[in-house]
């Protein structure tokens, strides 16, 4: 199982956090999670107006053995107006490439931001990958 937390952070609302969401999904091959501002295919949708953040912005997939791992996907910019930090507990923390993937190792808990370039906002995307045996 991949557990989501997504908070939308504002320095400019005095570090204003928007409502908290969560999304799951079981460790099956094929499954998949999206974090984005099109509600139609990301079950964690970002502000509308927050246009840092693609239509679909982060893809966590579950490959054939189980394994979760997160892509940036490239949108229609050929530069992102926005930077994508990964952090796996007890790691120091790395830049995602834009279009670039991540394999999360097992048991793995962390955070993902995506930053605004522009201003000072960002997305935090928790997660949690559940050790699972076999």
């Amino acid at each position: 199982m991949l557990e989501l937390t997504m908070a939308s952070v504002s320095a400019a609302d005095a570090g204003a956090t928007a409502g908290m969401m969560m999304a799951d999904a079981p460790s099956d091959p094929g499954s998949v999670l999206r974090v984005g501002r099109d509600k139609s295919v990301c079950r964690l949708a970002t502000p509308d107006d927050w246009l840092f953040v693609s239509r679909v912005h982060l893809e966590f997939l579950c490959g054939p053995e189980r394994d979760w791992q997160v892509s940036w996907l490239r949108g229609s910019l050929a530069e992102p107006s926005s930077e994508v930090v990964l952090a796996l507990a007890g790691q120091p923390a790395q830049t995602l490439p834009y279009g670039g993937t991540v394999r999360l190792p097992r048991g793995a808990s962390g955070e993902l931001v995506i930053r605004d370039r522009a201003a000072p906002r960002s997305v935090n995307v928790g997660f949690y990958h559940e050790a699972h045996a076999g």
